[in-house]
């Protein structure tokens, strides 16, 4: 059975090409064998701990989100072809919760998302791999990096 894709979210953390550069070639090839729409998603942190947010100044959250917003699109821009119909999103707070959240709202039919070894320092994105493997609503395919190791 072959599965037509039409919505493909791709999760990146703007911190660490790692967490695409395995993973948005492939993303972008089946988007572009399936005539899909991609929606690269990032997820930003809040600041909504009540010790540090009375020392923000209000608006922060919202700021995060553009700044995040504004480094995504660029992204785009700079990776995916201009034939593939891309959107960014941005969500905030825990990882895993807003990519599922966001494949929700898209309708999305197929999350590609990288994985590292778990030597690596930020392992803790394979548990967030892990994590929308285990609760997303659509079929997930995990790209393990192959090429070259970050090290820290």
């Amino acid at each position: 059975m072959h599965n037509k894709y039409k919505n493909i979210v791709i999760p990146v953390d703007l911190a660490h090409d790692s967490s695409w550069r395995a993973s948005l070639p492939d993303a972008i090839e089946y988007a572009r064998n399936h005539s899909a729409d991609l929606h690269v998603v990032t997820v930003v942190p809040n600041a909504d701990i009540p010790a540090i947010a009375a020392h923000l100044p209000d608006g922060i959250d919202a700021h995060i989100r553009e700044d995040g917003l504004q480094h995504l699109q660029s992204l785009i821009t700079q990776q995916v072809p201009t034939g593939i119909r891309s959107h960014a999103a941005v969500g905030q707070g825990s990882v895993p919760r807003e990519v599922l959240r966001i494949a929700k709202k898209v309708n999305a039919d197929l999350i590609v998302m990288s994985s590292h070894r778990p030597e690596l320092k930020d392992y803790v994105l394979g548990a967030n791999a892990a994590h929308v493997m285990r609760h997303a609503d659509c079929s997930v395919l995990v790209i393990r990096d192959k090429g070259g190791l970050e090290h820290a």
